[in-house]
């Protein structure tokens, strides 16, 4: 999508325009300093919230500019969505590359997920926020399919995208096998698998994570390279668990078994 501004009587085509919406996502941006700030606009109907002068003291402090607009405009960058009369205008999220990743993070329980072509934005971002919850330390996306980060993908993440690494490659095959050299087990979630998910032992590994595009799965390339296929039983042959689901539910039994290892 491509938008045209006037600025002191230049017009400016940004491509793709990045921003963050929503009071709470803005602010945990600022607080973090992990993105790039271009402006704030903020609706000049605001009046007396809390958190917009709270917004505004915290652009003042880091040198960020903020403008105030009318929410006509607001409403014409971010149409569809809820933006509680404050969108930010930001540079391109900072993606980290894997090899730096390995590097800073050498010797470490740094688990990571790895997304085969996830498409929803909603997905990716709820996927995030578990994921951060779960302590992991990094997402791999491919550069050419799937879902990367956006506006909706903030939002939906609660402000976690600011707390992991996001790593894009070109080759998930090629990222694999990097990580593999580096020992990390391979976990894919397959739903033709003969495991379930709980009876794998995770509590040694350093785990990559994989998990399929809601609806071809992980490639076949991916799976010959995974050490532990596993699936979730269901009762039923309703076979459609929501990515970001299937994603968290593994997640915290990776979770529960490393806390009771610590207990131990």
């Amino acid at each position: 999508m491509n938008w045209m501004f006037v600025t002191r009587g230049l017009t400016v085509q940004m491509t793709e325009l990045s921003y963050i919406y929503g009071k709470n996502s803005i602010i945990e941006a600022l607080e973090t300093g992990n993105r790039e700030f271009n402006k704030i606009l903020i609706a000049d109907n605001t009046h007396h919230d809390e958190k917009i002068e709270h917004i505004k003291k915290l652009a003042k402090s880091t040198g960020v500019i903020f403008q105030f607009v009318k929410k006509e405009k607001l409403n014409q960058i971010a149409p569809n969505v809820s933006h509680q009369g404050i969108i930010a205008l930001i540079s391109p999220v900072k993606y980290v590359e894997l090899e730096d990743f390995i590097e800073t993070h050498n010797g470490e329980d740094a688990s990571i997920i790895i997304l085969d072509g996830v498409e929803d934005s909603h997905n990716l971002g709820a996927i995030i926020r578990s994921a951060v919850c779960a302590g992991i330390k990094g997402i791999i996306l491919p550069s050419r399919r799937g879902a990367l980060i956006n506006s909706t993908v903030e939002k939906t993440s609660a402000g976690a995208i600011n707390h992991i690494n996001v790593i894009k490659v070109n080759s998930l095959v090629n990222a694999v096998q990097k990580l593999k050299e580096h020992n990390y087990w391979v976990i894919a979630s397959d739903h033709h698998a003969e495991d379930n998910y709980s009876e794998i032992d995770y509590t040694d590994m350093k785990i990559a994570l994989v998990m399929g595009a809601e609806h071809s799965g992980i490639s076949r390339a991916l799976l010959k390279l995974a050490d532990y296929k596993v699936k979730i039983p269901m009762l039923t042959n309703f076979n459609s668990l929501n990515v970001s689901n299937a994603t968290a539910i593994i997640l915290f039994e990776i979770v529960r078994q490393k806390l009771n290892k610590k207990v131990k």
